[in-house]
C-alpha cells in the first residue's frame, strides 16, 4: 500500500523524483472513483490533492496513519480543517506558487472583454469586414476594483497599474497602515461596486463571502462594467451574472470557477448563449509554470513532514 497519494493532476516527474523513498500512487483519477481512493489511503502517511478530492471525516476514517494533506494550490474549502486538526493531520497549500497565473489570468480577461474583438475570425473567414461593430474599449484609464486584496490580488494591482489603471480594493482583514495598500486605495464594498469599471474577487469561499457578488451588488455596478471571478464560484450568483448580461447591464464577465464543478451538461446549458462571456475549466492559476512551481512546494512541504 502507498505511503502517499496523488488523487489529482500535478507535475509528475517532480512527485516521483521529490518523493523518492517513498511508495508513492500518482493516479490523478482517483478523485472520480471515491471508493478506490478511500481503499488505497489504509496505510498512507499523505495524500495531495488539488481543488475537487473532498478531504472530510470519511476520507480521514479511512487514512488512521494520515499525517499531512498537501494542497496543490491555495483554496481549502474541500478540507474539512477542524476534522483534520482534531486528527493532528497537517494541511500545507502551495501559498504563493500560482499567484502570477492567476493575476495574469485576471488582467488578460479584462482586456479580451474590453477590446471585444477577439471572437471576430469567424465573421472575417466568412468574408465580413464587421470594422464598426468591434470598437472596443482601453483598459488603460479605467477604475479596477479588487474584493480581497491578498497576495494574489497584489499581484493583478501591480499589473493593473503599470497598464494605466486606477486601483481600489476592499479587504476588511488588512490594516489601513499596511504598506500592502501603497497604489491602491481601500474602499468599501458599496464605492466598490459603485465606482470600478473592472472587478475582480479574490475570496475564499466563507459563509461571508458567499454570494458577495449578487444581484444586488450587480445592480449598483456602473453600466458596461466587467466582472471576472478567477476565486470561488460561491462567491458570485452565477444566475445574477447571467442574468445581468442578457439584458445587457453588464458588459462583461470571465467565470473561471463555479458552485458545481466541473460543470455537467445541464450546469454548461444555464450559460449557453450568453452574449459577452467567457468561461474557462478552473485554469486560471495553473500554467506550465505555474503547475511546476505549486507541484515542487507541494512536495517539499508533504517531504518536510513526512520526514
Amino acid at each position: 500500500m502507498p505511503d502517499i497519494v496523488i488523487s489529482e493532476f500535478m507535475d509528475e516527474k517532480i512527485a516521483l523524483d521529490v518523493l523518492n523513498g517513498f511508495n508513492v500512487q500518482y493516479e490523478p483519477a482517483l478523485v472520480d472513483d471515491r471508493p478506490a481512493l478511500l481503499a488505497s489511503l489504509a496505510d498512507a502517511r499523505a495524500i495531495i490533492v488539488r481543488n475537487r478530492t473532498q478531504v472530510d471525516g470519511e476520507l480521514l476514517d479511512s487514512a488512521p496513519n494520515l499525517k499531512v494533506v498537501g494542497r496543490l494550490g491555495v483554496g481549502l474549502d474541500n478540507i474539512d480543517l477542524e476534522a483534520c486538526k482534531s486528527r493532528n493531520v497537517a494541511v500545507c497549500p502551495a501559498t504563493g506558487a500560482n499567484d502570477v497565473a492567476v493575476a495574469e489570468y485576471a488582467i488578460t480577461a479584462a482586456l479580451v472583454l474590453l477590446r471585444g474583438v477577439w471572437s471576430a475570425t469567424d465573421r472575417m473567414t466568412a468574408g465580413e469586414w464587421p470594422r464598426t461593430d468591434l470598437m472596443g474599449r482601453e483598459i488603460s484609464g479605467k477604475r479596477l476594483g479588487l474584493i480581497g486584496f491578498g497576495s494574489i490580488a497584489w499581484q493583478v494591482a501591480t499589473r493593473a497599474r503599470a497598464l494605466g489603471m486606477e486601483v481600489a480594493a476592499f479587504d476588511p482583514y488588512l490594516a489601513s497602515d499596511s504598506p500592502t495598500w501603497s497604489g491602491t486605495t481601500p474602499v468599501s464594498i458599496d464605492e466598490l461596486a459603485a465606482t470600478c469599471d473592472v472587478i475582480s474577487l479574490h475570496v475564499p469561499l466563507t459563509d461571508e463571502t458567499r454570494n458577495i457578488v449578487n444581484a444586488d451588488f450587480i445592480r449598483r455596478m456602473p453600466a458596461g462594467a466587467i466582472l471576472i471571478n478567477a476565486a470561488r464560484g460561491g462567491v458570485v450568483d452565477e444566475g445574477a451574472v447571467v442574468e445581468a448580461l442578457r439584458d445587457g447591464r453588464l458588459g462583461g464577465a470571465a467565470l473561471d470557477v463555479f458552485e458545481s464543478e466541473p460543470l455537467d451538461t445541464d450546469g454548461g446549458a444555464v450559460f449557453a448563449d450568453v452574449p459577452n462571456l467567457l468561461l474557462t475549466p478552473h485554469i486560471a492559476g495553473i500554467t506550465q509554470e505555474a503547475n511546476q512551481r505549486v507541484s515542487l512546494v507541494t512536495a517539499q512541504n508533504v517531504l518536510e513532514y513526512l520526514r
